[in-house]
């Protein structure tokens, strides 16, 4: 019989995955950190740990179809069901046509591909208990097409359509799907793809959080197909 529920966070180890962790975790998820750093997701598993939550690492390159599959048969082999799913894996790599076509698979492969292989391994799960929430961690670049980051659009334009899809299509399960799509967020990934803005005036990590927290205290009818988050500067 189940006695807790059960949220599977990607890209755990830090920024908007490790908040997310961190506030699952003191709602009272069993937290199963996925990514690909073991020290980060020990530092963090260590960290829930302190504070009374709980939480299980699984060191995998969501890249490499067979680790994923690993994983994915030891969680079901170690816990009866799945209450949640953030589905947060991510890259940044600036370019478009001047990419070599090997950068633009590459960056496909994590933000859509390894996304949609774990969506696949874990909906039937969700459908055989006729539950579930699945967060897809999408951008406002998935909405907007920016100059010299048409890989990173392109992925995340795929991963909303992907996400729009399974919205409509598991709402009968009784599976609830959001794509978040937040601008600017104060992580490693924004000073990598150049954010011209300082650390406090973008969209905090936590704020992620307290949204998946508000979409979970929803009515089980409730449906949101998406939410985009901007920061008050981003505003255009």
């Amino acid at each position: 019989m189940k006695t807790s529920k059960t949220a599977i966070i990607t890209g755990a180890s830090r920024g908007i995955g490790k908040a997310c962790a961190k506030g699952l975790a003191g709602l009272g998820y069993h937290c199963l950190l996925i990514a690909r750093n073991q020290e980060q997701l020990e530092a963090l598993a260590e960290e829930i740990h302190s504070t009374g939550g709980k939480a299980s690492l699984f060191a995998v390159d969501l890249t490499n179809e067979s680790e994923l599959q690993e994983c994915v048969l030891k969680i079901k082999k170690h816990y009866v069901g799945i209450d949640v799913l953030v589905n947060n894996a991510g890259m940044y790599v600036g370019g478009n046509l001047q990419m070599e076509s090997d950068e633009f698979r590459k960056q496909l492969e994590l933000n859509l591909t390894a996304n949609f292989s774990l969506l696949k391994a874990i909906v039937p799960v969700m459908k055989a208990q006729k539950s579930g929430y699945i967060f897809n961690m999408a951008s406002r670049a998935g909405k907007v097409g920016f100059p010299n980051s048409g890989a990173y659009s392109a992925s995340k334009f795929g991963f909303i359509g992907l996400s729009e899809s399974l919205y409509r299509e598991l709402a009968e399960y009784g599976i609830s799907v959001t794509a978040i799509c937040p601008a600017w967020v104060a992580t490693e990934m924004a000073t990598v793809a150049g954010s011209p803005h300082e650390a406090d005036e973008m969209i905090q990590p936590n704020d992620i959080f307290l949204t998946i927290e508000y979409l979970l205290k929803l009515a089980p009818n409730t449906r949101i197909k998406e939410i985009v988050l901007e920061a008050r500067k981003s505003v255009r």
